[in-house]
C-alpha cells in the first residue's frame, strides 16, 4: 500500500518522539531538559547503566552514543516492536488518532469482510474458553494438567475446548445473530451434504487459537480427545483470513521476544511452542501441521537472521530437516541462514523440558549445527566410500546441491566447507601428536626428548633415520613443485612420517596442493606458521636437491619423487623381511630363509643407491647380476682386439 504525500509528515507532527520512546525507557532527570525536548536515557537497544541514548524532540530524531542506533518514531517502533514499516505506521496512526488512508472500494470491501470474519473468530475463542471450564471440558483440563499447564497458562494461551456435539458452536453463534455465511466463511462450520443445517468443524477437541502478527485470531489448531480419531491434529480450513503456508503459530509474541534478543526457535507443534515459551524461550513458533514452506522461511528471516530449527529426535524430524535444506539452499543470502538443533532421540522440546528442564533445552540449542553440516551428514551418513566411484558420486551429489545457491559468495564458502569436511573424511587416520601453543600464534607439535629405551628401539634405527631424511626431501620437492602432487597423492598419503612436524607438512600439502597449487606455501604458513617450512627447506640434504634449489622442472620433480618414494617402499619392505626372518630364525634355518635374507640384502642395496645412477653406470645381465658399464666396454674392446688378431693370422 502506498501512502499519500504528507501523511507521514502529519503523523510525525501529531506525535512527540519522547512520548513514543518514553514507553520503553526511563528518562534520566538529571541530564534531561523536557522544556527544550532534550531527553536522555539508558539505551533500549543494548544493556547499559549510563544515559547515552539521546532524543531530540524538536528534530524528531534519536541517537545512541554507545551502539550508534539512530532514527525517528517509525524506526523506533520498527526496532522495538520488531514489525514492518507499514505495521509501525499503523501502530503510530492509531496512537495519534490519525485514520489510515482509504484504499480503493474493492480493497476496502475486502478489508471490511476480513474484519467481520475476525470478529466471528474472536467470539469462537471466547466460546471455546468457556467450554473448557465446564463439566464437558473436565477430561481436556485433566489432559492439559498432565502436560504441565496450570490455569494461568491456559488463560495466557487462550486454550479452549470444542464440545462433542454437531452444532454446539453453530447454535451459539446463530443465537448471537452472526450471519451463516460469516460462520461458514470463517471455517468454523461446514455445510451438510444431507440437506441439514451446517455442522461444527471442530468437535471433542482441545482448541488452540492461531493469531496473526497483529493479534487477530485467524484460525484454530485442534487436538482430538478421542484416541481413535483419524486426525490427531486438525487445523482450520483456508479462508479469507487464513493461509496455512503463510502463517506461524505464536508469530506476534515471538517477533517481539526476538526483537529483544531471544533466539528464534522453530518447533513442530503447538504444545512444543507453549512449553518453550513457558520455560523462558519466548521467541518460539511453529508451522501449522506441514513442512516449512518458502513463505514461512522468508517470514522467519524477517523475524531473525538465523532461526534455530528445533526438530523432534525421530525419523520424521530428521526428514523434515532434510527437506528444509533443499528448500532453503536457493534462498540463502548473506547473513540469512538456519541452524538445526536436534532433540535427543524420541523426544520433542516439550518432552525434554518436562523431563530435564529448560537447561537441557538450552544445551541442545547451544549445540545447534549450521545447515552445511546437516547437508554433509545427509549425503554421507550410513554410506561407505571405499572406491573412487563412490567418492565421485558423493562429490557429484554435493556439487549439485551447492549449485542451487544463487549467491556466489555463499556458494564459494559452502564449497570450501565441504572441501574441509571431505578432507576430514578421506584423510588417512593417524594418531595425532600432542600440540602446544607457541608465541607466534600457531599450533605446533610438542617436542619431547626421547627416552633411553626409545633411542635404542627399532624406530630410532639407521634405516628409519634414512627414511626420515628421504621423507623430508619428498615433502620439500612436493611443496616447491605442487603440480606433481596429484600424480603421487596416494603414495604421499601412505607415508608414515614418524616426525610430527613432517606429518603436519604432509597433511597440509595433501590438503591444499591439488585445489590451490599456486599458494601452497602461503597455506602452510597460515596453518602451521613459518617455522616448519623454514626448518624443512633449511636441511642441508634438502637444500642441494636440484628441483628444490631451482623448482619448476616438473619432469625432473616427477622423476625424483618417484625414485625417493620407491626407495622408501624398498626400505619398508626390507624392515618387514628382516623382522619376519628374525622370528623364523629361532625355529629353523634352511636354504629358503637364506635366500630370503639375500633378497632382503639386495633390496637394501637397491634402496641405498640411485636408480638413475644404476641406469647410467650398470647393465643388468641375464642372471640379474649388475655389470659395470665401463668394465663391460673395456672387456668388449679386448675381445674385439683378439678377434682382429685372429683374422689377420
Amino acid at each position: 500500500m502506498s501512502l499519500p504525500p504528507g501523511f507521514l509528515d502529519e503523523l510525525r507532527t501529531r506525535l512527540s518522539l519522547s512520548q513514543v520512546v518514553g514507553r520503553k525507557v526511563m528518562w534520566d532527570n538529571r541530564k534531561s531538559n523536557p522544556g527544550k525536548g532534550d531527553m536522555w536515557a539508558p539505551c533500549p537497544f543494548h544493556h547499559e547503566k549510563t544515559a547515552s541514548f539521546h532524543v531530540d524532540d524538536q528534530k524528531g530524531f534519536y541517537y545512541c552514543f554507545g551502539c550508534h542506533a539512530k532514527g525517528d518514531a517509525i524506526s523506533f517502533v520498527k526496532e522495538t516492536e520488531n514489525v514492518s514499516f507499514m505495521e509501525a505506521v499503523e501502530i503510530l496512526a492509531r496512537e495519534a488518532g490519525l485514520p489510515m488512508p482509504a484504499r480503493d472500494p474493492k480493497a476496502q470491501e475486502k478489508q471490511d469482510h476480513r474484519a467481520q470474519l475476525a470478529d466471528v473468530m474472536e467470539q469462537a475463542v471466547q466460546f471455546f474458553r468457556l467450554q473448557l471450564k465446564t463439566g464437558a471440558g473436565a477430561e481436556a483440563r485433566a489432559y492439559l494438567g498432565r502436560r504441565g499447564l496450570d490455569a494461568q497458562a491456559l488463560d495466557r494461551w487462550e486454550i479452549g475446548f470444542a464440545p462433542d456435539g454437531w452444532q454446539a458452536l453453530w447454535d451459539h453463534l446463530r443465537g448471537k445473530n452472526v450471519a451463516e455465511d460469516l460462520i461458514l466463511g470463517a471455517g468454523l462450520a461446514k455445510p451438510s451434504n444431507k440437506g441439514k443445517k451446517p455442522y461444527d468443524t471442530f468437535r471433542n477437541r482441545i482448541m488452540f487459537p492461531i493469531r496473526d502478527p497483529r493479534g487477530r485470531c485467524i484460525a484454530f489448531g485442534a487436538r482430538a480427545m478421542d484416541p481413535n480419531d483419524n486426525a490427531k491434529y486438525l487445523n482450520s480450513p483456508e479462508t479469507a483470513l487464513f493461509d496455512k503456508g503463510r502463517s506461524l503459530y505464536n508469530h506476534g509474541p515471538a517477533r517481539q521476544a526476538a526483537g529483544k534478543g531471544q533466539p528464534l526457535i522453530v518447533a513442530e507443534g503447538y504444545m512444543d511452542v507453549i512449553a518453550l515459551s513457558e520455560a523462558g524461550f519466548g521467541a518460539a513458533v511453529a508451522p501449522l501441521g506441514t513442512a516449512i514452506t518458502e513463505h514461512q522461511l522468508l517470514m522467519l528471516w524477517r523475524i531473525a537472521d538465523e532461526p534455530i530449527i528445533a526438530l523432534d529426535g525421530d525419523t520424521a524430524g530428521l526428514r523434515a530437516a532434510m527437506r528444509l535444506i533443499d528448500l532453503a539452499l536457493p534462498l540463502l543470502e548473506a547473513g540469512k541462514s538456519v541452524r538445526f538443533a536436534l532433540m535427543p532421540e524420541g523426544k520433542d522440546p516439550d518432552d525434554l523440558i518436562r523431563a530435564s528442564g529448560a537447561k537441557a533445552v538450552q544445551a541442545v540449542l547451544d549445540q545447534a549445527i549450521p545447515m552445511v553440516r546437516l547437508l554433509w551428514q545427509r549425503e554421507t551418513e550410513g554410506k561407505v566410500f571405499d572406491s573412487p566411484e563412490r567418492k565421485a558420486a558423493l562429490d557429484k551429489a554435493l556439487r549439485e546441491k551447492i549449485q542451487l545457491i544463487r549467491d556466489p559468495s555463499i556458494r564459494a564458502h559452502y564449497g570450501q566447507e565441504i572441501k574441509d569436511l571431505r578432507w576430514q573424511l578421506f584423510r588417512p587416520q593417524r594418531p595425532s601428536a600432542p600440540r602446544t601453543w607457541q608465541p607466534r600464534g600457531k599450533w605446533q607439535p610438542e617436542r619431547r626428548a626421547p627416552t633411553p629405551s626409545a633411542r635404542s628401539s627399532f624406530l630410532a634405527s639407521t634405516e628409519n633415520a634414512e627414511i626420515r631424511l628421504r621423507e623430508a626431501a619428498i615433502l620439500a620437492i612436493a611443496i616447491l613443485n605442487p603440480q606433481v602432487v596429484i600424480q603421487f597423492e596416494t603414495q604421499l598419503e601412505e607415508m608414515e612420517c614418524l616426525d610430527p612436524e613432517l606429518a603436519s607438512l604432509r597433511d597440509a600439502v595433501l590438503r591444499h596442493a591439488i585445489d590451490d597449487p599456486d599458494n601452497v606455501k602461503d597455506h602452510i604458513v597460515e596453518s602451521l606458521g613459518a617455522g616448519p617450512l623454514e626448518n624443512l627447506l633449511g636441511l642441508r640434504h634438502v637444500a642441494v636437491i636440484p628441483c628444490v634449489r631451482k623448482p619448476g622442472d616438473v619432469e625432473k620433480a616427477q622423476m625424483t619423487l618417484a625414485e625417493e618414494l620407491a626407495k622408501i617402499k624398498a626400505l619398508r619392505g626390507l624392515d618387514a623381511e628382516i623382522a619376519e626372518a628374525e622370528e623364523e630364525l629361532s625355529d629353523v634355518t634352511d636354504e629358503a630363509l637364506t635366500f630370503r635374507l639375500a633378497q632382503a640384502a639386495e633390496e637394501r642395496n637397491r634402496a641405498s643407491r640411485s636408480q638413475n645412477e644404476d641406469r647410467a653406470v650398470f647393465d643388468i645381465a641375464e642372471n640379474g647380476a649388475r655389470i659395470n658399464r665401463d668394465e663391460k666396454d673395456a672387456f668388449q674392446a679386448i675381445m674385439s682386439g683378439i678377434k682382429f688378431e685372429r683374422k689377420r693370422r
